[in-house]
């Protein structure tokens, strides 16, 4: 019979090694470590992602239960209190920088023309412990942790994240994050600010958001729209010349204002920088911004971020960083195969066999044997 590594072996093989112990070098992460290496801390972390791990008992006694199939892996079983000094401890960049490094193989695609590229950018609330209140609340009674992601909804992967209190606004981080210079920037009304509007658009980047109920435009021409569709308006406007009473609008390019009506009957005041695109295309395009609602859903009901093992702002950015990294090995291990079409159903399957010897293909489970037939089913009796 073959042998076969553990499922975990085989989905952590597209971890860029080489780039991971630069990392741990750049970082200085393994430096006066005696016990638990950044790999071995990285390797339990993965580990409780995909097995479903909620606490830092259960990594402790799960990853202890297989300690024999850790060689191949070149780690160590963590004892809970070591694993948790080093997520307090260890630079989260290690981890974030890892991310971006798995990113590449995990979306060849992204260095394609910039023009191509749709850009969701959202954000999604954490609770947290009430000892990270600190850090991640300014209010007495809560803490929160706010995961801030741009996504790429044509791939389904995060292209960059950030993380921060829930009491920093969405758009604060947003004027941090690189800007790629041409694509498309789709986004709700977190992210009000003429000003950054204009830094997207004066690098060639489409822009398409929504205006507020009490925004007043300048119309400067109407623009035909079919009839009975839910585009009902198209204008060419400009924004408001002045945003308070001392500052002037940063943004006084043309814009199109479209008001689109959305099967609940609600209507929306679609803008973007866009004068040429059918508005039907524009507003589809505003669509696809639920795509990042969906990934969002689909992290927190799939991997572990919604308990945390600290209450750091260390520990949480290690532990979000490596859960996007985890998102990535499975999205690469179900792109590897064709038998398993769906992705919670290929994640399931990987958290019931992961320490099984066996390959990403032999996932698939045997199809069902039919039923032996009675008699009278044959259409006989005896």
């Amino acid at each position: 019979m073959r042998h076969h590594n553990t499922l975990l072996h085989a989905i952590l093989k597209p971890m860029p090694w080489g780039r991971f112990d630069r990392l741990v070098d750049k970082h200085g992460a393994d430096k006066g470590v005696r016990r638990l290496s950044t790999r071995s801390q990285l390797l339990a972390l993965i580990h409780a992602q995909l097995s479903g791990a909620v606490s830092l008992r259960e990594i402790e006694a799960t990853i202890s239960s297989h300690r024999d199939r850790l060689y191949h892996l070149g780690a160590v079983a963590p004892r809970r209190s070591t694993l948790a000094d080093a997520n307090r401890i260890r630079p989260a960049e290690v981890f974030v920088d890892l991310f971006q490094s798995l990113l590449a193989q995990a979306h060849p695609g992204l260095r394609r023309a910039a023009r191509e590229a749709v850009r969701l950018i959202d954000s999604t609330s954490m609770r947290l412990n009430g000892l990270s209140r600190s850090w991640a609340s300014g209010q007495v009674e809560s803490a929160g942790a706010k995961l801030h992601v741009v996504f790429d909804p044509d791939a389904q992967v995060p292209v960059h994240f950030a993380v921060t209190g829930q009491r920093i606004n969405d758009i604060t981080v947003a004027k941090m994050l690189p800007i790629e210079a041409g694509a498309t920037y789709v986004f709700d009304l977190g992210y009000y600010d003429f000003s950054w509007w204009n830094s997207l658009i004066s690098k060639g980047c489409r822009v398409v958001t929504r205006l507020k109920t009490n925004t007043r435009t300048t119309i400067i021409r109407e623009r035909s729209v079919a009839p009975g569709g839910p585009v009902l308006t198209d204008r060419i406007v400009r924004l408001p010349t002045r945003l308070a009473a001392s500052r002037t609008s940063p943004c006084a390019s043309d814009m199109r204002e479209l008001t689109v009506v959305i099967p609940t009957g609600k209507t929306l005041r679609i803008v973007s920088n866009d004068l040429v695109s059918p508005a039907e295309t524009i507003a589809d395009l505003y669509k696809t911004r639920w795509q990042i609602e969906l990934f969002f859903r689909w992290v927190k009901q799939t991997l572990k971020i919604k308990k945390f093992l600290g209450t750091s702002e260390n520990a949480v950015r290690v532990q979000l960083a490596v859960a996007l990294i985890a998102y990535l090995l499975l999205k690469i291990a179900h792109a590897a195969q064709t038998t398993i079409q769906s992705p919670l159903t290929f994640a399931r399957l990987t958290r019931s066999n992961l320490m099984h010897r066996t390959t990403i293909g032999g996932l698939a489970a045997p199809p069902l044997r039919p039923a032996p037939q009675t008699s009278q089913q044959l259409g006989f009796a005896l």
